[in-house]
């Protein structure tokens, strides 16, 4: 696009300045935090939604490139908002779907943010993933970068609700160890869905590891226990 496309200059009409420091607080944007440098135009993200309703159909790929590359958080979440839309169109050919999953992986780099990653990666990865090879998981679960690595995890959703399980455990027990909190939530916040499918496969699971996994991903993944069986599992009494 040589010219600002008509979407952007309607995303920049909802800017809202005096909520930029807001979402900069919220999203870590301060050094040596893991948004450091994003910047932010104080869009809302309904607002957002609404304009990609308004544009999405309009839109291809090469204009999308040039949009997910934005420095701005709320242009690059509006041009993944548009994929996703694209991708769930029932008008869309296998070719076009494979099109937007390969465009997906390709612009990963701009995918850094923990929200990005959780409103798109399920609905792109997960589903184009659903019958198909899934060892792309399997390379970015050992990636050393934070949001391949969140990506992999929170892209095994559609498969749980799917109640395949195997993968979505078997990438946990990849991330287990893993450092940074954003992972123990993301791994967390799986094992308790599959937990909500299958109580005693998440048991299963959890019985030989919970006594040394981080706090914060057992807490997430024992969240909607009964309040007596969570206890037990906090005091290491299982």
């Amino acid at each position: 696009m040589s010219e600002m496309h008509p979407c952007r200059k309607r995303l920049r009409s909802l800017a809202k300045p005096s909520k930029v420091p807001e979402y900069q607080r919220f999203f870590k944007t301060g050094k040596g935090e893991y948004g450091e440098g994003d910047l932010f135009l104080g869009i809302k993200v309904p607002d957002i939604r609404n304009v990609v309703r308004e544009y999405h159909r309009e839109l291809n790929l090469s204009d999308l490139e040039e949009i997910v590359s934005s420095p701005y958080h709320e242009e690059r979440m509006f041009a993944l908002l548009v994929l996703v839309y694209k991708y769930k169109s029932r008008s869309n050919s296998k070719e076009s779907k494979k099109s937007i999953f390969d465009f997906y992986l390709k612009h990963m780099n701009f995918i850094n943010n923990w929200d990005l990653v959780d409103v798109t990666a399920p609905h792109i990865i997960g589903m184009h993933l659903l019958d198909k090879d899934r060892k792309v998981l399997y390379r970015l679960a050992k990636s050393k970068n934070l949001w391949e690595k969140r990506i992999s995890i929170i892209s095994t959703f559609p498969f749980i609700n799917s109640h395949e399980f195997d993968d979505s455990l078997n990438i946990s027990d990849i991330l287990l160890k893993d450092e940074h909190d954003l992972i123990h939530k993301a791994v967390g916040w799986t094992l308790r869905n599959i937990g909500i499918k299958n109580l005693q496969t998440e048991i299963e699971y959890l019985k030989p590891r919970y006594k040394t996994m981080p706090r914060t991903l057992l807490r997430y993944a024992i969240e909607k226990f009964e309040p007596s069986l969570r206890k037990k599992y906090l005091l290491g009494e299982i």
